[in-house]
């Protein structure tokens, strides 16, 4: 066994100054070279593609929750399929030397897994909750007219004031 030498986390070192590095030049080039106009929108909070107009509370469609637990659904499937892939070609050399079907019986899980994922897949879709189309403009109208009826209240609000 060889003694502890720091010398040989050097390049990790070097890995980090020129990472940090990297972030800190882009950082101060930007504020050096870019533009600063401040404009109303760009001034605006964003809130996933959606203006944040309107009270904290306001409701939200249910496909923008479905729609992210789909997604988790899915990031955990590479979660299991990760370490089956990296475990599979040592579970069939296991296989060969005991002669006990590891390999066999982990791929059939794994498929079972998957077919479970995709069945879950084909009944969301089938669902419509991918199908932003109709709804989205649907909403996008509803808020429109909600918007245009407070700025109408507000002006005439002003106008009564005044």
């Amino acid at each position: 066994m060889s003694e502890f030498n720091l010398f040989d986390y050097a390049p990790l070192g070097v890995m980090f100054i020129v990472a940090f590095g990297f972030a800190a030049s882009q950082i101060v080039v930007t504020q050096l070279v870019g533009p600063r106009k401040r404009t109303a929108t760009k001034l605006m909070p964003y809130e996933c593609g959606k203006d944040p107009v309107g009270s904290a509370r306001d409701r939200f469609s249910i496909k923008f929750y479905t729609v992210a637990v789909i997604f988790l659904l899915f990031d955990i499937e590479v979660l299991f399929m990760i370490p089956f892939a990296v475990a599979f070609k040592t579970l069939l050399a296991e296989q060969k030397i005991s002669g006990i079907a590891f390999g066999t019986v982990a791929l059939i899980e794994i498929l079972v897994f998957i077919a479970t994922l995709i069945v879950g897949f084909i009944y969301v879709w089938k669902k419509g909750i991918f199908d932003w189309g109709l709804q989205a403009r649907a909403e996008a109208r509803g808020e429109a007219k909600v918007l245009a009826n407070k700025k109408q209240q507000r002006i005439q609000e002003l106008k009564r004031a005044a």
